[in-house]
């Protein structure tokens, strides 16, 4: 059985998506990024980087002990591997899949994240309008790559269906809330409408919306602590 350490975020949802298409077996253990669970101890032993997902296999293939793994793409790269599926094993076609899983985590990931980051900020600290007209921008650039990338093939990485469409697909899910239109680009929409309708994509994205609270619930004080805790993090201390 696979824990995944999960809150429901753009990041985790690839990885539900991953594990809903190959009718592996999960656990889902909520990771609540707002109160602080990633700075807890156990999980940081599990994900150094403070960040979630993160995954431990209690039944990995080899038999041995469980494997812990931390990084999204990590962490699909692995399940597809273990599954046998939507990763192709012959050499040019892992690597066609590799790269756009690197595409993905250096680029669509955090620029998205960034642009978000800017927007949610508001004036009160200080004036966010270059920040998010150049992230919104950037946004654009990479739905434009996507587009172009789709024109004349089915998927990502080719013809098939494979992890490299699941890791780019949530990221693109909140395209009005990006300023994006996605008329604009005529062969991203085709592949993105495809993906909504697959049933696992539903399911993956469905996982855990019942976790995070209303934020009209929480106290002025609350909101603060959260900002505090979620924004400007510096080095911790390594052991003595």
């Amino acid at each position: 059985m696979i824990d995944l350490h999960y809150w429901p975020t753009p990041n985790a949802k690839k990885v539900t998506i991953l594990l809903e298409e190959c009718g592996m077996p999960y656990n889902i253990v909520p990771c609540h990024i707002g109160r602080g669970d990633q700075f807890v101890d156990d999980f940081l032993r599990i994900s150094p980087n403070n960040r979630m997902p993160a995954m431990v296999d209690h039944e990995p293939g080899d038999g041995g002990e469980p494997i812990a793994l931390f990084e999204s793409g990590a962490i699909m790269m692995y399940i597809a591997e273990k599954a046998g599926k939507f990763y192709p094993q012959n050499l040019r076609g892992r690597h066609e899949v590799n790269q756009w899983l690197m595409w993905q985590m250096a680029n669509q990931g955090p620029k998205t994240g960034e642009r978000g980051h800017f927007r949610r900020l508001g004036d009160d600290h200080g004036d966010q309008s270059y920040a998010v007209t150049r992230f919104t921008n950037e946004i654009n650039r990479l739905y434009g790559v996507l587009n172009i990338r789709l024109y004349d093939r089915a998927y990502v990485a080719g013809n098939e269906y494979t992890i490299a469409d699941m890791i780019c697909y949530p990221w693109t899910v909140g395209w009005k809330i990006q300023d994006q239109n996605i008329d604009e680009f005529k062969y991203f929409k085709h592949w993105f409408e495809e993906l909504s309708e697959r049933p696992a994509v539903a399911r993956g994205l469905a996982v855990g919306a019942d976790l995070p609270e209303d934020p009209a619930t929480l106290s002025d004080e609350e909101k603060v602590r959260r900002h505090k805790l979620m924004y400007n993090q510096r080095a911790r201390p390594a052991p003595a």
